[in-house]
């Protein structure tokens, strides 16, 4: 991460501003691990979507993207595993975040004055036992966390709450009404740092790595992909199925896998492409510790 923030400063003071997409707008979460992998000498690209973030990096209008990938309540944001494969993207880095929700409003709002409360569905599913206490409450589907709060400071919208982070009450100068309010203490998303695979050069030194494999229906083919996983001294973190549209009944394997000598995947890798129908390297990265203190 500090090497990530002094290449930024360093393009900035020589060359143009680093550009980056992130899903939503400043003060989302996307933002916020924008600045944290990146610093803040960056320019942010606001996208309505995680497909118009992956246009915008693929067409080479920024350098790098930011995209949200599974969360420890909600599991995989699937859909995204197809985008990154789809559109050709590479994972270079990754970071974990602790996601904790504030409910926000105009300032003065008290929790009794709260009639609507809008945010993206994630965060409303992450807000579950909160709900239960005030069902008195609508709740309302919104795409983005952070644009709701900052309708509600434009528009001075009252009576109605929004969802957010503790960095975005601030940006958009709401009070925090109830803090907090997510049902889990350890909640953590995390989010993957792309590349367009055209730009990207291969890291000289990794420990983590997504893959992506299709294989067809011969019964053992995934158990024999597995072991040879394990019998390479690799550690499997997550393994995902997505079917494929265009082939019914036929899925591609998202693995995420760790190791401690590059050498070992090296070799896996080669193994696992002769066994499966096809097979792509999705990122090569070094693996990040969960960062769930942030407010």
């Amino acid at each position: 991460k500090k090497i990530n923030k002094v290449l930024s400063k360093f393009r900035t003071f020589f060359f143009k501003k680093m550009k980056v997409s992130i899903q939503g707008i400043k003060g989302s979460y996307h933002h916020q691990v924008a600045l944290e992998l990146l610093g803040s000498d960056i320019e942010i690209n606001e996208c309505i979507s995680f497909d118009n973030l992956a246009e915008s990096l693929k067409s080479n209008q920024v350098d790098f993207a930011v995209m949200a990938i599974e969360n420890s309540i909600a599991g995989s944001i699937i859909p995204n595993y197809a985008l990154i494969d789809d559109y050709s993207l590479t994972i270079v880095d990754e970071y974990y975040i602790g996601i904790k929700h504030q409910l926000m409003a105009l300032p003065g709002t008290k929790l009794n004055d709260i009639k609507e409360i809008a945010s993206h569905p994630m965060a409303l599913l992450q807000c579950k036992k909160f709900f239960k206490l005030h069902p008195k409450i609508k709740i309302i589907e919104e795409s983005d966390t952070a644009a709701v709060a900052k309708r509600i400071s434009d528009d001075k919208i009252k009576f109605l709450g929004a969802i957010a982070s503790y960095k975005c009450s601030k940006i958009y100068k709401l009070d925090i009404v109830s803090k907090n309010i997510h049902s889990i203490s350890n909640n953590s998303t995390r989010f993957v740092l792309l590349e367009n695979t055209s730009n990207n050069k291969s890291k000289l030194s990794y420990n983590k790595a997504s893959i992506k494999f299709v294989l067809n229906h011969k019964t053992g083919n995934l158990a024999a992909i597995l072991n040879i996983i394990s019998e390479n001294k690799l550690n499997l973190t997550k393994i995902q199925s997505l079917p494929m549209a265009e082939t019914p009944w036929k899925y591609s394997f998202f693995v995420d896998i760790t190791f401690e000598n590059q050498k070992f995947f090296e070799k896996t890798s080669k193994i696992i492409k002769n066994v499966s129908e096809s097979f792509k390297i999705l990122g090569t990265y070094n693996n990040k510790l969960r960062n769930d203190t942030s407010k």
